[in-house]
């Protein structure tokens, strides 16, 4: 069970909505969000509805200039929750279609090329738990939520290029 809170001004002020489970399109809850209470769960929010653009993890938390945080404006237009695993495996590849180098992971990855070799992942198996890709290392940069799955290309996962700095499981990080 999760519960988010989007705030239409900044420091939790103006009108508000909440939330307790995954939305492909707020628009109707809400214009703008300024800020942001995460109360239970972890979340994904994104730029667009039916969650497309710009992807932000969030963990439980105060989010309270949100447009400062972010840097992709005010633009709030769906969000998932994030289910909580015990476990989590990942295989990773250097080509597409599974192809090439692989290696298989079930810890968090600060430097892809230290570890990996290459600078570029292609393809992906998430065999459990949910992970979030960097497109730079040390968790910054561009965030991409992966779920139990398959992806034969990078573009499976939203990205528009095979660049990955790191990647780290979604779950109550620091």
């Amino acid at each position: 069970m999760g519960k988010i809170i989007f705030y239409e001004d900044r420091n939790f002020k103006g009108s508000s909505y909440e939330c307790s489970g995954d939305s492909s399109d707020l628009l109707s809850f809400f214009n703008r969000c300024g800020s942001i209470r995460v109360e239970h769960g972890n979340w994904m929010i994104y730029e667009y509805a039916n969650y497309r653009g710009c992807q932000y993890f969030l963990k439980r938390g105060e989010y309270p200039d949100f447009n400062q945080c972010m840097s992709f404006g005010d633009s709030i237009r769906s969000c998932r929750i994030i289910p909580q695993q015990g476990t989590c495996k990942i295989k990773v590849y250097e080509k597409e279609d599974f192809k090439g180098q692989m290696m298989e992971f079930t810890e968090d990855c600060a430097q892809v090329h230290e570890k990996f070799r290459y600078h570029d992942i292609h393809s992906c198996n998430v065999l459990e738990g949910h992970w979030i890709f960097y497109d730079e290392p040390n968790y910054k940069g561009r965030q991409y939520y992966l779920r139990p799955g398959e992806y034969k290309k990078y573009s499976d996962w939203g990205a528009g290029n095979s660049r990955v700095g790191s990647f780290r499981r979604a779950t109550d990080f620091n």
